[in-house]
């Protein structure tokens, strides 16, 4: 077996310990002393995290479906503004699919549609063209 230059386990060196990252005050206590402050504040904050993660009761929503592919009737048209209205929000901007429920196929042609009524002056660009 070959030794190593520093100090067997279980016993102490000369030099004292390195402070870590944080720049702890106090020395650091080994594992059969217990924990320093530290980790026992960060374990108490991730703790109260988790449980009000869990105390959040979240409301059944129902899944959105798009307008699109449910009414076939509805079209897609860049010519028609009160259509497109309603997937613009009061700043301007197009609403994203999360919110608006349309689909990925029906959400392209609709940011293209909007593009094009901006163009042409049907649709404002932003909320103070309004």
């Amino acid at each position: 077996m070959s030794e190593s230059s520093g100090p067997p386990r279980g016993e102490s060196s000369d030099r004292p310990a390195p402070s870590g990252p944080g720049g702890d005050r106090r020395p650091s206590r080994g594992r059969e002393e217990g924990r320093s402050n530290w980790s026992v504040r960060a374990r108490l904050r991730a703790r109260a995290r988790k449980k009000a993660r869990k105390g959040k009761k979240r409301m059944f929503q129902r899944r959105k479906v798009c307008r699109f592919c449910a009414d076939k009737k509805l079209a897609l048209d860049y010519k028609e503004p009160k259509t497109l209205r309603l997937f613009i929000s009061e700043t301007g901007k197009v609403t994203p699919r999360r919110i608006s429920g349309t689909c990925a196929k029906h959400q392209r042609k609709l940011a293209v549609a909007i593009k094009r009524s901006r163009q042409i002056a049907l649709l404002p660009y932003a909320a103070k063209h309004v």
